[in-house]
């Protein structure tokens, strides 16, 4: 079962992840999460570990400096953590090869994190990528 203290450093990680600071953002990825995460998400070309996790922060704050996550659930079971999160953000910097285009978006995600020794051991990650393209207007409506 996760313990209190994974839960804090879960919760320590979101709050740096919407105060939409890197230096913060990087320092409490450093503190929290085991430096040999292991990463099941699309991310940056030759990241890994907690590495991977840094440069996927510094890639959202350039494209959406105003990012921030809302968790709408949290569930826990042996020694995961599943969370359900809505992001918002306005793009204002380069998102994957898109230029800056001043649209808000409203995406949903899903992470299941293991804890290991009270630090994020391994991620899985599900993002609704498809309503990012949408919402940029690089996707019709379905």
């Amino acid at each position: 079962m996760p313990t209190a203290r994974d839960r804090a450093a879960l919760s320590r990680l979101h709050d740096a992840t919407n105060s939409g600071d890197a230096e913060l953002i990087a320092k409490t990825i450093d503190e929290v999460a085991d430096p040999n995460l292991i990463f099941h998400a699309p991310v940056p070309a030759g990241a890994s570990g907690a590495q991977a996790l840094k440069q996927v922060w510094t890639m959202l704050l350039r494209a959406f400096p105003d990012i921030h996550v809302t968790v709408e659930d949290v569930i826990t079971e042996g020694d995961k953590i599943v969370c359900r999160n809505t992001v918002t953000g306005t793009h204002l910097g380069d998102y994957m090869g898109l230029p800056p285009t001043g649209k808000s978006i409203t995406y949903s995600e899903i992470f299941i994190v293991r804890f290991a020794d009270g630090r994020l051991a391994e991620v899985w990650g599900v993002v609704d990528v498809a309503a990012q393209m949408r919402q940029l207007g690089l996707l019709g409506t379905p």
